[in-house]
């Protein structure tokens, strides 16, 4: 008697793989996520570029370093200070990359969209993570709602910061570690150091996780967590006094008590956003507690933005999020997960899993027409502001070159072209032309009656205003 085939096992035809296929899912998901987020979060940057959106003052900061480094020059920044090199400020050797950005797209423009590709090639290892892991379906909303979590649109929503190199590295480490290849973890952990001084601590605590997770990569578990930790020890209390102009590290006064850790109630809330993001589930799993590192110093700081979820701080946390999250459901192949330190515990069920994938997702679509990447789809964004046109006159009456004291609604896009620096900013040097934003809240809704007298005012000579419309003013040295 020949047995009848099982529909639910008979494979397809050549040709014919279904898309709930997980080998098909695996292919075509993450590369499509990571396509799409590039254009959000791009066109997103393009689109605040365009508008004169200034959120603060870093695009500048940073496209005067990637406009340093392309010119082979060590990335000393005016707008911060006479004379100031930013590898004293923050220490992120790694930025030395952006130097073939500026030489291809010489504009601050560019700093947004090379964010954006960083953040969407993070998505591919840790989508296609979860789709082995969760399935196809499940797989792919993790992943998605990965890319376009709240902690990827606030950053990308503030513009360009240091960061955006931590996120690949981090995704690419912690898929590593998740498959089994610890030595491959290592080594894509390794560079973060380079990244920001504080991510030597998370990087030591990633080695110490290692080495208690893979006794077969002890030894090199245990190397990085001295790595992180030396890191750590040298990047803040050597290097970055050694190169800052006052010779110190400039935001150990920004630290608070540590009891204050623990109020106000914003940081509660921060935190329970982060472990939603987690699907709650994920905090089973030990590499929740990277997040630690960078909690501890965000919540015993007294700076309030560093308190809240709306800034670029929780972009390094959404990796781990994630990871989190798969480690604590589990593998469907071995139908094992995370707790604790017990990696053999049974998978959770199938209405515990789907609970928490959507859990991730729900942290950020409840946030709803408040997320920033929506604006993309927006028509009415995509009008040009009646400002663009009297903001080009005003730079063009700058002459190419000139040392130039700007607000900042104008900083990373006069970089390019003149020698800036900020128009309320510490610097000793007179400036040859001064152009001002009425509209900017630097001025706290006074500016000046006449920018040429208040230049005079602040820096002697004699200046003339050469151009004034659309709430901007040029006032060059007569």
């Amino acid at each position: 008697m020949t047995p009848t085939a099982d529909a639910s096992t008979t494979p397809p035809e050549l040709g014919h793989r279904p898309v709930t296929d997980p080998t098909t899912a695996r292919r075509l998901v993450p590369p499509a996520l990571a396509v799409l987020a590039a254009l959000a979060y791009g066109l997103l940057g393009s689109q605040q570029f365009r508008h004169l959106v200034a959120r603060s003052w870093d695009l500048g900061i940073f496209t005067q370093l990637a406009r340093a480094y392309g010119e082979l020059r060590a990335p000393i920044v005016p707008i911060k200070g006479d004379a100031v090199n930013l590898l004293g400020d923050h220490f992120h050797p790694i930025l030395v990359l952006l130097a073939p950005v500026w030489w291809v797209w010489p504009s601050g423009e560019a700093l947004l969209w090379t964010q954006a590709l960083l953040f969407a090639v993070s998505a591919i290892p840790l989508t296609r993570l979860a789709i082995d892991r969760l399935g196809p379906g499940l797989g792919s909303l993790a992943g998605a709602a990965y890319v376009f979590s709240f902690g990827l649109q606030s950053a990308a929503a503030v513009q360009f910061h240091e960061i955006a190199f931590a996120v690949p590295l981090l995704a690419l480490s912690l898929t590593a570690l998740l498959r089994d290849r610890s030595l491959a973890a290592v080594l894509w952990a390794a560079p973060l150091v380079l990244v920001k001084e504080d991510l030597g601590l998370t990087v030591a605590l990633l080695g110490g996780l290692i080495a208690l997770r893979d006794r077969a990569h002890r030894r090199e578990g245990l190397g990085l967590a001295a790595w992180g930790a030396g890191w750590f020890v040298l990047s803040t209390f050597v290097i970055l006094p050694l190169l800052n102009t006052a010779g110190q590290y400039d935001y150990t006064d920004n630290l608070g008590t540590p009891l204050e850790v623990f109020w106000p109630p914003v940081k509660w809330v921060t935190v329970a956003m982060l472990l939603l993001a987690a699907g709650v589930i994920g905090a089973r799993s030990p590499l929740i507690l990277l997040m630690i590192p960078t909690l501890a110093w965000r919540f015993t700081g007294t700076v309030e933005f560093y308190w809240e979820w709306g800034w670029h701080y929780d972009a390094v946390l959404m990796p781990i999020a994630l990871a989190a999250l798969l480690d604590a459901l589990g593998d469907r192949r071995g139908g094992r997960a995370t707790a604790g330190l017990r990696r053999d515990v049974p998978r959770p069920g199938r209405r515990v899993r789907v609970t928490a994938v959507a859990a991730t997702a729900a942290v950020t679509l409840v946030l709803g027409g408040a997320m920033p990447v929506l604006d993309v789809v927006r028509p009415s964004q995509w009008e040009p502001t009646w400002r663009a046109e009297p903001a080009a006159a005003a730079l063009e009456a700058v002459p190419d070159g000139t040392v130039l004291a700007v607000d900042i609604t104008l900083m990373a896009h006069a970089v390019p072209d003149h020698d800036v620096q900020w128009i309320h900013g510490p610097n000793q040097r007179v400036p040859d032309c001064v152009l001002s934003d009425e509209y900017a809240f630097s001025w706290d809704g006074r500016p000046p009656g006449d920018i040429a007298d208040w230049a005079e005012q602040t820096w002697g000579g004699d200046y003339l205003t050469v151009f004034d419309d659309g709430g901007f003013s040029v006032a060059c040295r007569a």
